[in-house]
């Protein structure tokens, strides 16, 4: 029995891909359309996860000197003989990533940037013995290994120094390449040295970039484009690539043709549609992409388990603030679009093709909100299905586990906007656990007036109820001293929500439904014979609950109707 090759999942480098055992999706191509078609700085925009630093080290291995061509043997590039013959194994190449470069002050940050610049510097330790160098020269490449920069002009200088060392050297000027450059930006912002941040970057960005005699060319990436006037200036033959771009987009991210590849390799082709609906969607320039940690991740939980279920695991590899950011600062109309992006439809939007941080923070309600819909786009939150006139795209939600993601925090907002108002949400819970229907109905009706719902359209019925059922479920769990269980096992089924209050030996069973068309009626009693039908009861019988509500709610849009009943252990006595 043959061995399958390990799924690649976090290795970020083209080495070790090649020489244990890894499954590799070929983007050799990226190299030679770079040939083709590079300035003298690059910048690529992609959202996180879709394979940006894996091409960085790639680059890196195919350019750098003493690179083992052995290691693109088979691959796209192979086949381009006057290109590997001319560039591979060429150049000396300088290879940061600036992902590490945080902290909760500005002087922590200005520390790990030093770091990170100080290791790099320790991988030519041979320019120490080198013949080409002056004394002068190699006491200041000292200074850059020790990580000495005490003075910020040292670090300032830093990387323009190690291509000035490496182009007298070798004779062969540097290639530069700086991967995740907007994330010393994204946590500056967040803690509050910002303006520092940014005056640091261009610095640095400015000397190694800007008329360097020592420099070949140079590869950035990152998740957003940052506004050219503040970390950019003065670049000359300036190229950016963003996910807009039809030049490079099959680079980043897995093609249909890859996934269905990759699936076949392992055996699990019947999961194709799954893949699909869940990762699929996003559009880089003509190109329809997936994102690779997905399908990676996934492709792994199926091979322990055929039964696996679908999982969001880009979600789990970030805050996702920004979705939070919108939510909090949502208008009456922001809020009817995003009703319209969750129940599969799209919104038309002009974007913003450079960004600022301090944009986001604009005092114009109309400019902060045009920046966050370009934020949402840049980073993967939002796709374009076209492009229109005068800047203008229609842009809808890319796959199911981004739709999961704007409902987890549309819900979260919801359940922390309902719960702040103390005296609603307790006149809401006392209700509830009473059996009054009357009030349960008016306050929900109330609630969910004033929040997001999903529209009747081709989403599907299932994904609709699932929205209300977390919504209500939110709830009711912020009442710590109820059990509150969702999909509990009782009788012969699975209810909805479940509530034990051992304290009063009171339970409540609530079945959801939603409702196609405004039928409350309908639906409501259909819930409510999925209730005696199953027996969902029994659980609570069993745990000695004495009298138990049951609610069979309908849900249609932003409304809701309740009907009720009220079981008495070895009594009943219904009320409609």
């Amino acid at each position: 029995m043959t061995t399958k090759m390990k799924l690649p999942i976090g290795i970020e480098f083209f080495k070790d891909m090649r020489t244990n055992g890894f499954y590799y999706v070929d983007k050799t191509g990226f190299i030679r359309q770079l040939l083709d078609s590079y300035g003298s700085v690059n910048l690529f925009t992609r959202p996180r996860r879709f394979g940006k630093s894996l091409n960085m080290d790639m680059l890196k291995t195919f350019f750098e000197i003493g690179t083992d061509s052995r290691l693109f043997d088979g691959l796209e590039i192979a086949k381009d003989t006057a290109k590997c013959t001319q560039y591979m194994g060429k150049y000396p190449v300088i290879s940061i990533s600036l992902k590490d470069v945080e902290g909760e002050d500005y002087e922590m940050a200005y520390d790990n940037l030093g770091i990170i610049i100080s290791e790099e510097a320790d991988r030519f330790d041979f320019l120490l013995d080198s013949s080409r160098l002056n004394q002068i020269e190699k006491s200041k490449f000292i200074r850059l290994m020790r990580g000495d920069f005490e003075k910020p002009a040292y670090l300032h200088n830093s990387l323009r120094l190690l291509t000035r060392l490496l182009f007298k050297h070798y004779g062969t000027r540097a290639i530069v390449l700086i991967d995740e450059y907007d994330v010393p930006l994204d946590k500056a912002y967040q803690y509050g040295y910002y303006p520092q941040m940014v005056q640091l970057i261009r610095s640095v960005f400015s000397q190694v970039l800007k008329t360097n005699n020592s420099l070949y060319f140079a590869v950035i990436t990152g998740c957003l484009r940052i506004a050219k006037e503040s970390i950019f200036t003065g670049l000359n033959n300036f190229k950016v690539r963003t996910i807009s771009d039809i030049l490079y987009a099959e680079y980043f991210g897995f093609t249909d043709n890859e996934v269905q590849k990759m699936l076949c390799y392992y055996g699990l082709e019947e999961k194709y549609d799954q893949m699909k609906e869940w990762y699929d969607g996003y559009h880089f320039g003509n190109v329809d992409v997936y994102c690779p940690w997905d399908i990676l991740n996934q492709c792994d939980k199926f091979l322990e388990s055929k039964d696996a279920l679908m999982e969001s695991h880009w979600e789990n590899s970030s805050s996702n603030i920004i979705i939070q950011n919108i939510l909090e600062t949502a208008s009456n109309t922001t809020r009817d679009q995003i009703e319209a992006l969750i129940s599969g439809e799209y919104v038309e939007k002009s974007l913003v093709p450079e960004l600022t941080y301090t944009d986001l923070n604009s005092g114009d309600a109309e400019i902060r909100q045009t920046y966050l819909w370009s934020v949402l786009f840049a980073t993967g939150y939002l796709t374009t299905i076209d492009r229109l006139e005068n800047g203008y795209y229609k842009l809808a939600i890319p796959n199911q586990e981004i739709l999961g993601i704007y409902e987890k925090k549309i819900l979260s907002w919801f359940k922390i906007k309902i719960t702040g108002n103390t005296t609603k949400w307790q006149e809401f819970c006392i209700a509830i656990k009473s059996g009054n229907a009357e009030t349960t109905q008016a306050l929900l009706n109330e609630f969910m007036s004033d929040s997001i719902s999903i529209r009747d359209t081709y989403v599907k019925k299932a994904m609709k109820e699932n929205f209300y059922h977390g919504m209500l479920l939110g709830l009711l769990k912020a009442e710590e001293n109820w059990i509150v269980k969702s999909n509990a096992e009782s009788g012969i089924g699975y209810t909805d929500i479940l509530i034990e209050i051992p304290q009063e030996k009171t339970g409540c069973i609530i079945e959801m439904k939603y409702t196609e068309d405004g039928h409350f009626d309908v639906a409501c009693a259909e819930a409510m014979k999925q209730i005696d039908t199953n027996d969902y009861t029994e659980f609570l019988r069993k745990n000695g609950i004495q009298t138990i509500h049951k609610y069979g709610i309908a849900c249609y849009k932003k409304n809701c109707k309740i009907i009720y009943r009220k079981e008495f252990q070895n009594l009943l006595n219904f009320h409609t």
